[in-house]
């Protein structure tokens, strides 16, 4: 299927990994697209980053391919997100910023916009909302089983598992 077509269904639920989920990179001197793998990408300017950016702290950020099929920022270092960041972990208790099209983040000098075609974001399906929040708009289905359908996504689930794990080990460890 041609990503800039309309997707004949009406959700952004396609399948694992589609929509071409990828990085609009810029600083003062250079502008680059970077496609973000499916595993997700770790960024900063260590050797082993799958992003190096010169100027940034060695992992400033991770982004994660969740088995839900949202991309996550980790933010490592400092740096603004188009998302109150403290406020989701202290009201939501999340650390991360699922990102949609046109999230919007900075690493030192760097500026960076994630895009994914909209048939595949999972946000609001027919191009968001129009007229106030669910103005005329229809309810999605639910989200695909993709850990179902996708050894990736099994992964991914497996991987999102061991890190809650070793959450639970370091809070027994800190209590004791």
């Amino acid at each position: 299927m041609n990503e800039t077509e309309v997707h004949p269904d009406s959700t952004t639920h396609a399948g694992w990994g589609a929509g071409r989920p990828r990085l609009l990179v810029a600083s003062a001197t250079t502008r680059f697209v970077f496609d973000i793998p499916d595993d997700g990408v770790t960024i900063g300017s260590a050797q082993d980053a799958g992003l190096r950016l010169p100027d940034t702290d060695p992992v400033h950020a991770v982004i994660r391919h969740d088995s839900h099929d949202e991309y996550a920022l980790d933010m490592r270092g400092p740096g603004e997100t188009s998302a109150n960041v403290q406020k989701s972990a202290e009201e939501e208790r999340r650390d991360v910023e699922v990102l949609r099209t046109g999230a919007r983040f900075t690493l030192g000098p760097w500026r960076l916009v994630f895009m994914r075609e909209e048939f595949a974001d999972h946000g609001r399906p027919f191009g968001g909302r129009e007229g106030g929040e669910f103005s005329d708009q229809q309810e999605q289905p639910d989200r695909p089983d993709y850990p179902r359908r996708s050894s990736q996504a099994r992964d991914a689930a497996r991987q999102e598992a061991m890190a809650v794990q070793r959450d639970v080990d370091e809070r027994r460890d800190v209590e004791r």
